[in-house]
């Protein structure tokens, strides 16, 4: 599934707020190659996984990542944090070796293994059919996509059903406008009128429309939606429209570690360490400290997509 990626969250202006490019295809490359420092937060070490790593990655592991906030950002050092990141360090105090995160192109991650340039993606990468082809994922994250509406949600929507009849702004040429295209069946059912989907540039744009009241509410990637809405305008500006029936988002997929198919026995290491991680706490706090408790994942699977 090719769905969104926005990759910056700025400053909350009536400017464009976030980025977009495709997760199938490209987040922008940045200037900055960053080294991951070491984790803030003490993890319990886990001996028997540990002995579960590959002789080959006792030095360390390196990942190839980039950004896409929360999961992935960079600070005003140019050093990585997000939620990726600190899993990383976690799941590296668990292995017991460092995780050093590069940044980089996305359309480069999945080559830089191959090159044996990096061990393993990081990247809020989605774990698909076609990506299982050449890759293992240790699925960590599963989530689909939200509504975002205007501080206070002054149309009171509560599911995507509210949304018929009503201006939808979405980013141009993505998955989001598909779906919301797709409800009109249900509209008609409903005996309302199809929901108006307004393309924009960005989105950056699609916000910047919702805010001014040109547009009912946004449709985005449910990481990037409960981000935004945390620190936009420190809080003040949107607020997410968490739909009973779909707790997830809607079109829900996972975010897993990406790893090649060769190194099978990585990541047997990477679903031992992810469970103690899950097991022992630090992963719901993780979760909880960047607001995505609802989209955390109750056991390590590999290839759940």
């Amino acid at each position: 599934m090719a769905r969104i990626r926005l990759v910056a969250a700025v400053a909350a202006t009536t400017t464009a707020m976030l980025l977009t490019a495709c997760s199938g295809g490209g987040a922008p490359d940045t200037s900055a190659t960053s080294e991951g420092k070491a984790a803030t937060a003490a993890v319990a070490a886990d001996a028997a996984v540990a002995k579960m790593l590959p002789a080959r990655f006792k030095s360390g592991i390196n990942v190839a990542s980039g950004v896409y906030a929360p999961m992935e950002m960079l600070d005003s050092q140019q050093n990585f944090t997000g939620f990726d990141y600190d899993l990383g360090q976690a799941l590296g105090a668990k292995l017991g070796v460092p995780f050093t995160f590069t940044n980089q192109a996305f359309d480069s991650i999945i080559p830089s293994l191959q090159s044996g340039k990096h061990q393993i993606i990081m990247y809020g990468m989605n774990d698909t059919p076609a990506r299982q082809k050449s890759l293992y994922f240790v699925d960590y994250f599963h989530a689909g996509m939200d509504i975002i509406v205007k501080k206070g949600n002054p149309e009171k929507i509560r599911s995507v059903l509210d949304l018929c009849g009503k201006s939808v702004t979405v980013a141009k040429a993505t998955t989001q406008a598909d779906l919301m295209r797709a409800q009109a069946p249900s509209c008609k059912t409903a005996g309302k009128k199809p929901i108006t989907v307004v393309e924009l540039p960005t989105e950056g744009d699609s916000l910047v429309a919702v805010r001014a009241g040109k547009g009912t509410a946004d449709v985005l990637d449910a990481a990037v939606a409960e981000y935004t809405a945390r620190t936009a305008g420190n809080g003040k500006q949107f607020e997410v429209v968490h739909d009973a029936a779909h707790p997830t988002g809607y079109a829900p997929v996972f975010t897993g570690i990406g790893v090649l198919r060769k190194d099978h026995d990585l990541v047997l290491a990477l679903q031992a360490a992810l469970t103690s991680v899950i097991k022992d706490g630090t992963y719901g706090k993780l979760l909880t400290k960047y607001g995505l408790s609802s989209y955390g994942v109750t056991s390590a699977k590999i290839n759940a997509g």
